[in-house]
């Protein structure tokens, strides 16, 4: 056997993401590039703002001795203490660099938090539809994913959750502005759940963490708020990136917040910045640190996103497709006009127009659109809706 059994089987059962992108490029290479409509993969077609390429340029001169050796594990002190500055707006708390770690992205993020809270076996629920990925990440860690419904609209359902909470829950996953649903939620929402988590805390005498996953947190449509979610509840860490508002997907920078007042914060704190070493992330990319924290509070235009948003939305409604519009992030999450979604999208695929079936996300039934594209592939991606629509009927 040429790899390891558990991973043959994740490969057999891999992201419909990258299974669709190599379908994409097949058919790019036969009927040409123009011809093929993808909207399959999350991949940012903004340019970074120009305040990045400024401060990259600048911090590329520097030349002062250990420049690009190690520094720290959880990133530079100057960097965290920029950082914290600017999200403790967002998350409604004051954050210093002590509550600050550098990571390789929000996935690196994610997988150092987990690996630094969670024992082998215990659990974490994460409500449906939902990132494929997090998936291999509780694996990674000896955990199991817990998956629960979502409300019609994809709102939070609470019976759901706190029916799926045990003794042996040790957090729960969120994702908000979500992929691929596009819901943001609540002030209300986050509350709620941080009654329910302080609640089950006390009754199983062990803390269960709110881990939310936010890389997309500044991409939202309507001026709707994203609510910090360290306010909320005190044993809540945020896992983020720079990927999405600053277009920076292959740069792989990110960082962890935790709460101030989180249990055993200290504790907590070293044991992320442990398991960024021996996961061998080692410390996140010492260029990108010194370039973000330069430009606190850039973001790409996402006036061209909702522009893209409305494009896709007035026309897949004008055909008769059924979705809840999005509040944030860059996809529509709309319903297969049949059953069976993955039978849809090869539809859809006849037609030259990727898409990704719902059932990768634990939602079958629907079908993700990524519109972070440029703005003819939408338009010109609409006769193709029509046919396969026109042929579900």
């Amino acid at each position: 056997m040429a790899v390891a059994a558990k991973i043959e089987s994740f490969m057999e059962q891999s992201s419909w993401i990258r299974k669709m992108f190599e379908e994409g490029a097949k058919l790019k290479a036969q009927f040409g590039a123009e011809n093929v409509f993808d909207l399959s993969l999350g991949n940012p077609n903004l340019p970074p703002p120009a305040e990045f390429k400024d401060a990259l340029i600048s911090q590329a001169k520097v030349e002062s001795e250990g420049i690009h050796g190690y520094m720290p594990n959880p990133g530079y002190p100057d960097v965290r203490a920029q950082i914290a500055e600017s999200a403790s707006k967002d998350q409604e708390v004051k954050l210093t660099e002590n509550e600050i770690l550098m990571t390789c992205g929000a996935a690196g993020a994610l997988n150092v938090a987990l690996k630094s809270v969670l024992n082998p076996g215990e659990k974490v629920v994460v409500s449906k539809p939902y990132f494929v990925e997090y998936n291999f990440y509780l694996n990674n860690h000896g955990g199991e994913l817990v998956t629960v419904a979502s409300n019609e609209d994809f709102s939070l359902n609470f019976e759901a959750i706190e029916n799926a909470i045990d003794e042996n829950t040790r957090a729960l996953l969120i994702n908000s502005p979500n992929n691929p649903s596009g819901i943001v939620y609540t002030r209300e929402e986050l509350k709620k759940l941080g009654e329910i988590l302080e609640a089950k805390s006390k009754e199983y005498n062990n803390t269960v963490y709110l881990i939310s996953d936010e890389p997309y947190r500044k991409i939202v449509y309507n001026n709707i708020e994203v609510p910090g979610v360290l306010s909320v509840y005190k044993n809540s860490i945020v896992a983020t990136s720079y990927s999405k508002e600053l277009s920076l997907a292959g740069e792989r920078i990110g960082y962890i917040a935790i709460s101030p007042e989180a249990e055993d914060k200290e504790k907590l704190f070293n044991a992320m910045a442990l398991c960024n070493r021996i996961l061998g992330f080692v410390n996140a990319p010492g260029l990108m640190q010194r370039v973000v924290g330069k430009i606190q509070g850039a973001s790409v235009d996402t006036g061209a996103y909702e522009r893209k948003k409305k494009l896709l939305c007035e026309g897949l409604k004008e055909i008769g497709y059924d979705f809840v519009e999005p509040m944030g992030a860059f996809y529509l999450f709309p319903k297969s006009p049949i059953s069976d979604d993955v039978e849809f999208v090869k539809k859809l695929q006849e037609e030259k127009v990727l898409a990704v079936p719902g059932s990768g996300f634990g939602a079958p039934g629907h079908f993700r659109l990524s519109f972070c594209v440029a703005d003819d592939v939408i338009k010109n991606a609409m006769p193709g809706f029509k046919a396969a629509f026109d042929k579900s009927k």
